[in-house]
């Protein structure tokens, strides 16, 4: 009688007991230097990769100094097209998100910072110059016009993921 209580006791702690579930899986990759064209397809192709092994999300650990508009408007995309989670931590302490990192970093599902590291100054540089030959004037009009673009285009990113338009703005 002894051992059928025992038993009986043991079998409905286990049937009582919570299920276990396996562990879930995330991805992660590390970001660290200048945006460019291979940084664009390291980043589409880890998306990818998180998304047909079923990751709950992507984390990239971001340490940059900018980088190229067009590499930088391709990670967007890549972001927001995403049907898994993009978390964009920059890290580790003293590192930084700026110019075309300030971008990804809003772009992100979810934006999270190490302490004592720096997001901002997305203001576009030209690296090879606009066209010379005299013409200063062109030169300010495609200026403007590049700014214009920046500004509009991080602040529909910052409407989109419901970030502070006004910050990313300035």
């Amino acid at each position: 009688m002894k051992t059928v209580l025992t038993s009986l006791v043991l079998w409905l702690a286990c049937a009582t007991a919570p299920a276990t579930f396996p562990a879930e899986k995330v991805s992660r990759i590390k970001i660290d230097g200048t945006i460019g064209p291979a940084t664009a397809t390291y980043i589409a192709r880890s998306i990818e990769e998180a998304r047909t092994q079923n990751a709950q999300c992507l984390i990239i650990q971001l340490n940059t100094p900018g980088g190229l508009l067009d590499s930088t408007q391709k990670i967007v995309q890549s972001f927001l097209g995403s049907s898994v989670p993009v978390v964009v931590y920059v890290a580790p302490t003293g590192a930084t998100a700026t110019s075309a990192g300030c971008f990804i970093t809003i772009a992100a599902s979810v934006a999270a910072m190490a302490p004592a590291t720096t997001i901002g100054a997305a203001h576009p540089v030209s690296i090879g110059g606009f066209p010379s030959g005299g013409q200063e004037k062109s030169d300010e009009t495609m200026k403007q016009k590049l700014e214009n673009f920046s500004v509009s285009y991080i602040e529909t990113i910052a409407g989109k993921r419901q970030r502070n338009i006004e910050w990313a703005k300035s």
